[in-house]
């Protein structure tokens, strides 16, 4: 898939976006971030997004840069978490946004109307300005407890999801202690997507719902 391909049709988004990987360069050292994207990728994840909140804006690009070319590889989505201008200067297919980052407007008038926009909510108020301000997606942060993410207050549960379910029309990706013990249930509540960092281990899920991957 070319990083410049244009505005992804909604359905096209949802598919590639069914399991949608996270990384965390602390997680699973001493293997690379790009060891692990490799692998989910090849177990059949078609959305990759870089979070690295630890490694410099020069190093984060060249990181940036090498995913990039892996996610082309497999005809995946590559997306940066929290900076437009790395995602620009990487040739990602969009970036990610949450609440304490970049405003989504302001994100969108940096990365222009072709690449994708996604933005971390956590109300259904944040979730209808996230659409209104040009987003591709919203994805639901904090569904379950998790302790990859430990700054949020209590967990959405699957009414706070359908609450923001019902409050935008977005493909709405859903984040915080998924797995497939519980991703009918999110499904079912109103998410399009499932998303985290700890899926990659989930042998199950990726099975049952990642895009790029046979179903038995």
């Amino acid at each position: 898939m070319s990083m410049s391909t244009g505005r992804i049709p909604r359905d096209r988004l949802i598919g590639l976006m069914k399991v949608y990987f996270v990384t965390d360069p602390r997680l699973f050292r001493p293997r690379t971030v790009e060891e692990t994207c490799r692998d989910v990728l090849t177990a059949g994840v078609r959305t990759i997004q870089l979070r690295d909140k630890e490694t410099p804006p020069g190093g984060l690009l060249q990181i940036a840069r090498r995913l990039g070319s892996l996610c082309l590889d497999f005809d995946a989505l590559f997306i940066v978490n929290d900076d437009p201008e790395t995602a620009l200067r990487a040739g990602a297919h969009g970036v990610h946004v949450g609440q304490g980052d970049a405003p989504a407007a302001e994100a969108r008038a940096i990365i222009g109307p072709d690449l994708i926009l996604g933005v971390s909510v956590r109300t259904p108020w944040e979730a209808a300005q996230a659409e209104g301000a040009g987003a591709d997606y919203v994805a639901a942060n904090g569904v379950f407890a998790t302790p990859t993410k430990t700054d949020l207050d209590t967990p959405l549960g699957l009414e706070g999801l359908g609450r923001i379910r019902a409050a935008t029309s977005l493909p709405l990706v859903a984040i915080g202690g998924i797995g497939s013990e519980n991703a009918d249930a999110v499904l079912s509540a109103g998410a399009d997507c499932l998303a985290g960092v700890r899926m990659c281990l989930d042998t199950e899920l990726i099975r049952r719902f990642a895009p790029g991957r046979g179903r038995d």
